[in-house]
């Protein structure tokens, strides 16, 4: 998602540290200061709250470190000023995305930031750790509408990190596997967020933080991240409660990949995705030759336009079962009875995204539930018939993606004895009332942070920060307790797969909102049947 150019990152070899690194002497401001275990930092404070920007969680991926897992962050002397973000992890932006980048875009990018309230706090407080989406491909910690400065002002602290995206996050290749052939590989974006969490259990008691009360959230490939943090080995224990916003919940957007043999259904395994890569960029081989040779190339070369509007390349694989990490699909775990030990709350947009096939009629849009259901789906999706099949199509796509297999991981949770909140997110802001008939993917994002200023600037309404302060004010109170109701909030029921109540965030805006039985209930047992 973002754009801004990518340049090639400042070479290892070539980079002084005090290139890398902007330091202060200990002799600078006193406060806000921090000492973690890599050094102090230096943060900014700001209308009541604390920011340090840009801290090294682990070293730089570059060089000899492209292609391996996250490696401890080197230490520094003196005062290190973390007032500034560091760069967003190499991509190549678009220019549609509605959080664009920051910073230029570099292969030099595990870092992280965290904000804190300014003033004094009895005790530890809660924290919350954000994943960002963009399909794998692109996104970051820096754009305007992931400042955590409004989750400080309500005593929690936030933290987001950036995790390497396309080739850099996921690339697998037999020289890879024989460098490393009893390690973890090529999943090196969801090595990145286990590292990140990591360190905040390390370093978070620093800021006043409690590391015994983490909730990790995220969106779009950010949830199914969320998903993936649930269903590792390897990340367990490193959080204690979970919220999924438009992150799937049965199978993850790589599709069922395999890192060394091709998929049932068909799909190159991701050593040949590799190989393909290395062959577009005149590499054979599977030694160490072939291998020195991938880690020279360019950022730019290694990125070869790869976003959100090309991401199925033939060179690129995406996340893939790696057999350490990920294991196997979240809905086979989670079937299984295993992964959903977090309180959770889950759900997704009233348009969410999804891909549909161009159709030219209602019985191609709905041909993906049956003959025997048509009559059945044309009520549940068109019943007034003041759709066209090709948003019939869209919706059904959405609901296959998103809305569905949230409502799957509900059940799923609920059933292995989770506290449950489940929602759909309907609101749109008043000035985008006229071009989108309902939520669209990403659009709550804003209201979680209460970063509504930042989206909407001028055209801001006093509905949509009545929303925005409402629908904060429920992630924040399930991060501190894991219940998201307070006084003066509406309701919100535990989630019982019998009565199947969700909070809706009504499109007529705050203080509307209410707890209801989904009224889709009907098309998503329909989808619910394709899965089955």
């Amino acid at each position: 998602m973002r754009l801004i150019q990518g340049k090639r990152a400042c070479m290892m070899a070539i980079c002084t540290a005090s290139a890398l690194f902007p330091y202060a002497s200990a002799t600078a401001q006193a406060s806000p200061v921090v000492t973690i275990e890599s050094g102090t930092l230096q943060g900014v404070a700001d209308d009541g709250v604390l920011a340090f920007k840009g801290i090294p969680y682990a070293a730089p991926p570059v060089g000899q470190l492209r292609w391996q897992a996250p490696q401890p962050a080197p230490a520094w002397k003196g005062v290190r000023q973390a007032d500034q973000y560091g760069h967003d992890c190499m991509q190549e932006p678009f220019p549609s995305d509605a959080a664009p980048l920051g910073t230029q875009p570099a292969e030099d990018c595990l870092v992280l930031n965290v904000w804190k309230p300014a003033h004094n706090v009895s005790g530890k407080l809660p924290v919350m750790v954000w994943i960002y989406g963009g399909g794998f491909v692109n996104g970051g910690s820096s754009p305007s509408v992931y400042d955590g400065s409004q989750f400080a002002r309500q005593d929690v602290i936030l933290v987001s990190f950036n995790y390497r995206v396309g080739r850099f996050g996921f690339f697998a290749h037999p020289a890879l596997t024989k460098e490393n052939p009893d390690g973890v590989l090529g999943n090196y974006g969801f090595m990145d967020q286990i590292a990140a969490l990591q360190w905040v259990q390390r370093n978070i008691g620093a800021f006043g933080g409690d590391a015994e009360n983490v909730t990790l959230f995220g969106e779009s490939a950010g949830g199914f991240s969320v998903h993936t943090m649930l269903t590792s080995p390897l990340a367990k224990g490193l959080f204690h409660k979970a919220i999924i916003q438009s992150g799937g919940g049965r199978t993850s957007i790589g599709g069922g990949r395999y890192l060394q043999s091709p998929s049932a259904s068909g799909l190159p395994s991701a050593e040949d995705v590799g190989l393909a890569f290395a062959a577009k960029n005149q590499i054979s081989g599977t030694d160490e030759k072939a291998l020195a040779a991938l880690r020279a190339l360019p950022a730019e070369t290694v990125t070869d336009g790869l976003n959100m509007m090309t991401m199925n390349d033939p060179t690129y694989s995406g996340p893939f079962l790696d057999g350490k990490l990920v294991t196997a699909e979240p809905q086979d775990i989670y079937r299984a009875g295993e992964g959903m030990s977090v309180p959770l709350l889950v759900g997704a947009t009233d348009m969410d995204i999804g891909f549909p096939p161009q159709v030219k009629n209602m019985q191609e849009a709905l041909a993906p539930l049956g003959k025997p259901q048509y009559q059945q789906a044309v009520q549940a999706y068109n019943p007034d018939g003041k759709y066209s099949a090709q948003e019939v199509a869209q919706m059904l796509a959405s609901d296959q993606m998103m809305v569905e297999p949230a409502r799957f991981a509900a059940r799923m949770a609920t059933a292995q004895g989770q506290p449950v909140y489940a929602y759909r997110f309907a609101y749109v802001a008043d000035s985008m009332k006229s071009e989108w008939q309902g939520a669209q993917h990403a659009t709550e994002i804003p209201y979680v942070f209460n970063t509504v200023q930042a989206r909407y600037a001028d055209a801001l309404t006093e509905s949509d920060k009545a929303m925005s302060a409402q629908v904060q004010q429920y992630w924040v109170n399930f991060a501190k307790t894991g219940n998201p109701n307070a006084a003066g909030l509406p309701n919100w029921p535990v989630y019982d797969a019998k009565s199947d109540q969700i909070l809706l965030f009504s499109a007529n805006g705050a203080p509307q909102t209410a707890a209801v039985t989904d009224p889709w209930q009907t098309r998503l047992d329909l989808i619910e049947n394709l899965f089955k």
